[in-house]
């Protein structure tokens, strides 16, 4: 191979080139690169931030729904005692009201009872005075002898 004058200012160019390249445009380019790091490296920490804040917000849902859990479970029983309460007092109140209508039954019955023995008497006596006439063929004053017929009444 020949090595020329064109070869070595062929060279020199390229040397002279490169050393431009290297001098001028080399430190914008690693500028641009490290720039470009910064900025990956800044994305991956904001990533891994947002990640840790997710995680974070999490946590906090999921304890915010157990209180709303254990909220709702609390009313729940809550309404479930107030339910309780409410039959009982229900029932107390429907026990209190059908002895209230066993004692009016048990007033009428008596009063009842007391009427049909009064009427039993007043029955008897009339019967008793009606025999009495029939057996004595005559007509007995029941005015006058209304103490006798009290008295017998009272013994029936």
């Amino acid at each position: 191979m020949d090595i020329n004058l064109t070869f070595i200012v062929q060279g020199f160019a390229f040397f002279a080139v490169a050393w431009m390249v290297m001098k001028f445009g080399w430190p914008y380019i690693i500028a641009a690169i490290e720039e470009r790091q910064q900025k990956i490296a800044e994305g991956l920490a904001a990533a891994d931030r947002s990640q840790k804040d997710l995680a974070q917000a999490q946590e906090k849902v999921n304890e915010a729904l157990k209180e709303a859990r254990a909220k709702a479970n609390e009313i729940i029983d809550q309404a479930h005692q107030r339910a309780n309460q409410i039959v009982e007092a229900a029932r107390n109140d429907a026990i209190v009201e059908a002895n209230r209508q066993k004692a009016l039954g048990l007033a009428e019955i008596d009063a009842a009872t007391t009427r049909a023995r009064e009427d039993l008497r007043r029955q008897v006596s009339t019967l008793a005075v009606s025999g009495a006439e029939k057996l004595l063929k005559r007509e007995i004053d029941a005015s006058a002898h209304k103490a006798l017929l009290d008295e017998l009444a009272a013994e029936i």
